[in-house]
């Protein structure tokens, strides 16, 4: 056997401080499908066939421990769980053994030759092995059956039956013991209660290929299966979800997103960081290189990146993001559970100088605390052994680190620049008034009226005021204290309870129409009083919050209402349509106010908000972004009441980086905020800043198909929020689940799949006090995503998921 091998210098321009090959071991027999050990200090694998060398990663210099005791060839090696004393099992078809590392070490050291237990013979091949939580019971995966053996006893606990195909992985329950979850061939896995004996659930046929690793993640109690044809399934442990499924993961397809994202981000640094930060992937997509069909996923692991420097390694997941190394036959993966994206990726033939290029069977272990991991591989092609050394923060800089530097906030940090477009409210508001003249009522009315030269005709009344009041508005009438100002103020005074848990019950239900009108967009009043739906039969609807008395109907569209806003003192109601005109209601006289005609863009509106505290009217049309001024009159002319005299004009515009229709777009406008999020449907999500008046970020590949809604977290005048909050913003996309982004880091935060939306654009919203996102569903359902811990002021640590029936 060779000796330990030191530092292997890539090459081909590669990075040098992210892999090293620590170890290089020949076998005599091949060892590309077998199970292999990884563990906090030591690595273990067969060796020869039937011999078990266990390796020190804690200190190299150590001499590998050799175990015999086999006779027929090892296909499966685990290391126990508990620390003192480190129990290591071994399977055969003859035999499956147990050894405990300490007496074996010692016995070397005496010159003795140290033996295992044997747990069992004759079980058959055995595909997986795993030693429970306290080491008392293991699991060996033979065929199509589970065999629970007693490690001190010796004897088998149950044989669990009911797979169609070889169990390929077995698993057990961190927090509950007694479970024990299996995939195999047949491309389901089960539940089952070992103690008992007896099975708890069985899932349908997942996929065409069959499953291959399992892993189950105790902080976000999520199983995830790999299988062949390299897709991820997460499905939830959480009681009350059934193991319902999270999502699927395709790793082919995350893996070339990931390799676009960094060539986009290397595109745009300067030459120099490009020379040093070079990747040699690119240079294999330039020539045609990447003929992988699909990435096995051979190996899963939890990978722990907590603890990294951020100085070095740019932004992070957070605390509570529970990441997975995925070991396939080309390369390692690390995958956010939260968000469902890599945070790294390496592939063994970007670097030239390692001896195995194509990976038979992996293993891998992030030691928590620590920057680096170790990868156990063997060969696909041969009976080549490697123990490589990663290094974390190295890894994750090639997506982490490219993207640092840009910060971004909803709320300012400066005043209004005197060339942003934004500065004609300011100058407004400093404008001083005309001096009011004062003249007197039978002057003024006399010279209103119309000129004649017939003034000693005094029958037709031109020579003096008339005597007689026509109409004389009532003053002295009671409202019993019910003024509109009145109760603005009640309710501003009711703060939002945040202790109580949010609705789960049907309140009360109205119909909206009575023939086949769906409601296309609702939205509430910054006071809550007030509810405006639109609907597809051209008409938009206001109740009261409470869905009692006769609603207020504003008609005038041409086409289905797809947007409503209310503005942010409560006044009027923007609405946009199919026919792409903006209109602008009254709420208190239920009437058109203002129409903006097609004539002003070059294309029409799709939709539109009031925005910087109703100072403008932030509207897309086409690729363009659009700000509008409007002055709104509800005075009228009782001879040309058709005439409006409110009034609009276009300030500003500017367009998208790509050219792209505009799809969705967002800003607050209950506090000033210089930022507009805007959704393309090329699967971009921009940021502009109008202070600025330029396009600030772009995120590619925000979602795999176009973003059809964007929510923020505007909060409410009813509650407070950190100030980091209002930096998250979540997107929507059809077939594509629910993800929650940072502004300050541009990255995905979260991602929520737990709703069917296959084929129609749900709606999204924040709750006022940030804690929640609610979701519409394919299903009739509501869903609710909720924290699982505290709100901190990093992330919002969205996780767990409710579904209530609207039926």
């Amino acid at each position: 056997m060779e000796e330990p091998q030191g530092f292997f210098s890539p090459g081909d321009g590669c990075v040098g401080d992210m892999v090293t090959e620590r170890c290089l071991v020949e076998s005599k027999e091949p060892v590309s499908h077998v199970q292999l050990a990884c563990g906090l200090w030591f690595c273990a694998f067969p060796l020869d066939g039937n011999e078990l060398c266990v390796w020190s990663t804690k200190d190299p210099s150590y001499q590998p421990l050799i175990l015999r005791g086999h006779r027929q060839p090892i296909t499966a090696v685990t290391f126990g769980n508990t620390v003192s004393p480190l129990l290591i099992c071994s399977a055969s078809q003859d035999y499956v053994m147990l050894w405990s590392l300490d007496e074996c070490r010692q016995k070397v050291l005496l010159g003795l030759t140290p033996r295992g237990l044997v747990l069992s013979t004759l079980l058959g091949k055995a595909l997986y092995l795993r030693l429970s939580p306290d080491d008392r019971a293991a699991a060996v995966c033979a065929g199509n059956k589970i065999f629970m053996l007693d490690t001190e006893s010796r004897s088998t606990l149950a044989v669990l039956e009911g797979h169609r195909g070889p169990v390929t992985a077995a698993e057990f329950c961190p927090w509950q013991t007694h479970i024990i979850i299996s995939v195999s061939e047949d491309r389901s896995f089960k539940v089952w209660d070992h103690h008992a004996g007896s099975p708890l659930y069985s899932s349908a046929v997942l996929t065409a290929s069959p499953l291959l690793s399992l892993l189950v993640d105790e902080k976000s109690q999520q199983l995830v299966a790999g299988c062949a044809d390299g897709q991820l399934w997460v499905f939830s442990l959480v009681e009350r979800h059934h193991y319902r499924c999270v999502t699927r993961v395709d790793l082919k397809k995350k893996r070339e997103t990931f390799s676009r994202r960094v060539e986009s981000r290397l595109c745009s640094l300067p030459v120099l960081f490009l020379e040093k930060n070079r990747r040699p992937c690119a240079h294999g997509l330039e020539k045609g290189e990447d003929v992988e069909g699909s990435l096995p996923v051979l190996g899963l692991a939890p990978c722990d990146l907590s603890l990294l420097p951020s100085s070095e390694c740019g932004c992070l997941p957070s605390e509570s993001a529970p990441c997975l190394w995925v070991g396939s036959s080309s390369g390692l993966l690390i995958l956010n559970l939260a968000n469902f994206e890599l945070e790294g990726v390496l592939r063994y033939k970007d670097f030239r100088s390692l001896s195995i290029q194509v990976a038979g069977s992996c293993a891998m272990m992030s030691k928590a605390g620590e920057q680096k991991a170790i990868c156990l591989l063997t060969s696909m092609f041969g009976g080549q052994i490697a123990v490589l050394e990663i290094r974390l923060a190295a890894l994750v800089r090639s997506r982490q680190g490219l993207g640092a530097g840009r910060s971004l906030s909803v709320l300012p940090r400066g005043c209004v620049l005197s060339t942003s477009p934004l500065h004609f409210r300011i100058a407004e508001e400093h404008r001083t008034p005309p001096a009011p003249q004062r003249r007197s009522a039978v002057r003024s009315t006399v010279q209103d009226q119309p000129l004649v030269f017939h003034g000693k005709v005094r029958s037709s009344g031109y020579a003096t005021a008339p005597h007689v009041t026509m109409f004389s508005p009532k003053t002295n009438t009671r409202n019993n204290g019910d003024s509109p100002s009145r109760r603005r103020g009640s309710h501003r005074c009711k703060e939002y309870p945040l202790e109580s848990s949010p609705p789960t019950r049907l309140h009360k239900q109205r119909v909206l129409a009575h023939g086949p009108a769906a409601a296309l967009c609702v939205q509430f009043s910054g006071d809550g009083r007030w509810l405006a739906c639109g609907l597809a039969n051209h008409l938009s609807l206001v109740f009261r919050a409470d869905l009692t008395g006769t609603p207020v109907v504003f008609s005038g569209h041409d086409g289905a209402v797809s947007t409503v806003c209310w503005s942010h003192d409560g006044r009027w109601l923007l609405s946009t349509s199919l026919d792409g005109t903006p209109r602008v209601w009254s709420l208190r006289r239920a009437e058109l106010v203002l129409c903006v005609g097609r004539d002003l863009f070059p294309k029409p509106i799709r939709s539109a908000q009031f925005y910087y505290l109703d100072a403008f009217i932030l509207c897309s049309s086409g690729p363009e972004l659009q700000l509008l001024k409007c002055h709104i009159d509800t005075s009228k002319d009782e001879i040309r009441r058709y005439k409006q005299r409110s009034r609009c004009r276009p300030v500003f515009r500017l367009p998208t980086a790509g050219p792209t229709e505009i799809t969705s777009l967002s800003a607050a406008n209950d506090f000033y905020s210089y930022l507009v999020l805007a959704a393309g449907r090329d699967k971009t999500v921009e940021v502009f800043d109008l202070n600025a008046g330029r396009s600030a970020a772009v995120i590619a590949e925000a979602h795999s198909r176009p973003v059809h809604q964007i929510c923020q977290n505007k909060g409410s005048s009813f509650t407070t929020q950190q100030y980091q909050v209002y930096n998250l913003f979540a997107t929507a996309a059809i077939g594509d689940g629910i993800k929650l982004w940072d502004l300050r880091t541009l990255r995905c935060e979260r991602r929520f799949e737990g709703h069917p939306n296959h084929g129609y654009p749900c709606g999204i919203a924040f709750s006022p006090c940030g804690r929640y996102v609610a979701s519409g569903a394919e299903d009739r359902h509501a869903c609710r995503y909720f924290p699982a811990a505290q709100p901190r002021a990093n992330s919002q640590a969205l996780q767990a998921s409710e579904c209530w029936s609207l039926q």
